[in-house]
């Protein structure tokens, strides 16, 4: 071939490769206002192939910046969707003002019922995203909006009160710091630098002032404890079983928003007035906190290849064949249940949530009497006492609370974390109750919903109880599996609040939520008891006075293990 032929041949392979290149269809974007119908504006991304004139559309509306989404929207165009992207009102180029919740079910009514005119929109549309993101959708979905059919809600709630509140007590850290990034700071204001001074404060109203201004709508959560009519805004959960909407949940054992997302499935897959809604849910279960959906490595612990997952994937299968109807692969787009097995790091497919196949088990505890810090003598195993076990106490401290993670330079006090890190130095305090099983020489496994049955009394008006489900390695490692915590006050009703009467004893129930998990062989279970998990928590002040007190009391708490007064840990166990 001489010289011209090489050049001819050339410019041939690009002329070819420039006709290829131009043939591969590429995602357009644009930026369009929506009217609300106050007349607000909110700014909107509309993603498109050019190839798609009309097709089904996926809406996020966030509060996070709808710049960060572009990859998945254009992955979800690329697919043959219209992906539409929304910041929420008050937020980046957004008009109003931003006060979490309260306008987004009206909001996602009017920009879902905006899609539905648009000629690009083929009369389907869906939504997606986590967090606040996945509240949206559930808050949109309520107003019954015309063309929405499917949802993706992913870590998140239908009842913000169970979300921000677990038996009676605050997830303060959390919605301090959410608060601090998310609400307005006046000019000159500054975030606080001592969390841990701002989170110990009393009395509990002015703990907003005290990360370093006013918000409003932060004192109004921080100061109704109870399940008032100030939460009804955001409660939904007795409304979410009218709506007709195929669904799909995701979420992580670890993440704050296990149970509602679990109770949300649940419910929607049992109590759903419509049967063909009750037909189409799934729940994929895993091991992850609420940062690391789809990863391997949570907190302390990697869980291995088989944790990772494509959840923007998982969306992407869900609307294909739910928006597209295309076949899902393998069937597994119809499976209800995935969820992982901790320990074991497995997959299963399952029916329902709780999985069939396990039964309750009690696990008691036992002990002399002294079973602080885990050189006690505390015991747990399968059968119930049939002496006078001595109870168990401890003294829980509301200026020196048990914190919930180890604090280290690396992990700073407001960086507590829900994810498993190792329990060992909390367990040399001596608030902390450990009761340890032997080794186990077969593995132990379980799956569903977890919790304790204690009888423990206080010399308070007020106290915590905090129960952590523990795997211990061979190793010594101790990894949280669970917790679960109750206010002493909100022993029998989230609505009104009794308080305890000093030296009585009380049989009390502590959810630990949804977990599934081996103990494997040579490995240990393990229950801590303790009057605190801070600052994912906020300490009780043991007062009894609210969140306007600003006593503070140090409570002895017992907990009783004798033949008539057996305190257990339930699991749900392979048989």
């Amino acid at each position: 071939m001489n010289r011209s032929h090489v050049i001819s041949f050339c410019l041939l392979l690009c002329a070819v490769q420039t006709l290829m290149g131009a043939e591969k269809p590429t995602v357009l974007s644009k930026t369009v206002q929506v009217p609300m119908r106050d007349g607000v504006l909110l700014a909107t991304d509309v993603y498109q192939s050019p190839n798609v004139k009309q097709a089904p559309v996926v809406l996020m509306r966030t509060p996070y910046n709808k710049a960060r989404a572009k990859k998945a929207a254009e992955r979800f165009a690329e697919a043959g969707l219209i992906a539409v992207v929304q910041d929420c009102r008050g937020k980046f180029e957004s008009e109003g003002i931003f006060y979490p919740y309260d306008n987004e079910g009206q909001d996602g009514f009017d920009t879902i019922e905006w899609l539905g005119k648009q000629p690009w929109c083929n009369g389907k549309i869906g939504m997606w995203g986590a967090s606040y993101v996945g509240a949206t959708q559930w808050l949109a979905a309520n107003e019954h909006p015309p063309g929405l059919v499917t949802i993706a809600p992913t870590a998140t709630f239908s009842s913000f009160y169970r979300n921000l509140y677990l038996g009676g007590a605050l997830r303060i850290s959390l919605i301090a710091r959410w608060a601090s990034g998310n609400s307005q700071k006046p000019e000159g204001a500054e975030v606080t630098q001592d969390w841990r001074g701002t989170l110990l404060h009393l009395p509990m109203s002015e703990v907003d002032n005290e990360i370093g201004w006013s918000i409003p709508w932060l004192e109004g959560m921080l100061t109704h404890p109870e399940h008032d009519g100030f939460w009804n805004r955001t409660e939904l959960t007795d409304d979410i079983v009218d709506l007709k909407l195929p669904m799909q949940h995701i979420v992580g054992y670890y993440d704050f928003f296990s149970r509602e997302s679990v109770n949300n499935f649940t419910r929607m897959q049992q109590e759903a007035r419509d049967p063909e809604t009750r037909r189409q849910q799934q729940l994929i279960l895993g091991p992850w906190d609420h940062g690391s959906i789809g990863r391997s490595k949570v907190g302390d612990v990697d869980f291995g290849e088989n944790a990772v997952i494509d959840a923007a994937g998982e969306n992407l299968k869900w609307f294909e064949r739910r928006l597209l109807g295309k076949q899902p692969e393998q069937d597994r787009a119809d499976v209800p249940v995935r969820y992982f097995s901790l320990g074991d790091n497995v997959w299963f497919n399952a029916t329902t949530w709780p999985p069939q196949g396990f039964t309750a088990t009690s696990f008691y505890l036992h002990s002399n009497g002294k079973a602080n810090t885990s050189d006690g003598d505390g015991r747990l195993d399968l059968c119930p006492s049939t002496t006078d076990e001595a109870a168990d106490r401890f003294q829980a401290d509301p200026n020196d609370p048990a914190p919930a993670c180890p604090v280290t330079d690396k992990r700073p006090l407001i960086s507590a974390t829900w994810a498993p890190v190792d329990q060992r130095p909390i367990e040399k305090r001596n608030d902390v109750l450990v009761y340890t099983s032997e080794p186990y020489t077969e593995p132990l496994s379980f799956a569903g919903n977890a919790q304790a049955k204690l009888f423990v009394s206080a010399d308070t008006p007020d106290a915590d109880w905090v129960v952590k489900l523990i795997d211990v390695h061979p190793n010594g490692f101790s990894q949280n599996l669970a917790v679960g915590i109750l206010r002493g006050r909100f022993r029998n009703s989230e609505q009104q609040p009794t308080l305890l009467k000093p030296g009585e004893v009380y049989e009390i129930t502590v959810d630990l939520g949804p977990i599934a998990a081996q103990i494997g062989k040579g490995h240990r279970l393990r229950v801590d008891i303790c009057g605190a998990y801070f600052p994912l928590f906020d300490r009780n002040p043991n007062s009894g006075e609210g969140p306007f007190g600003k006593d503070t009391k140090i409570s002895t708490e017992r907990v009783y293990h004798d033949a008539v007064r057996p305190s257990q840990i339930i699991l749900p166990c392979k048989q």
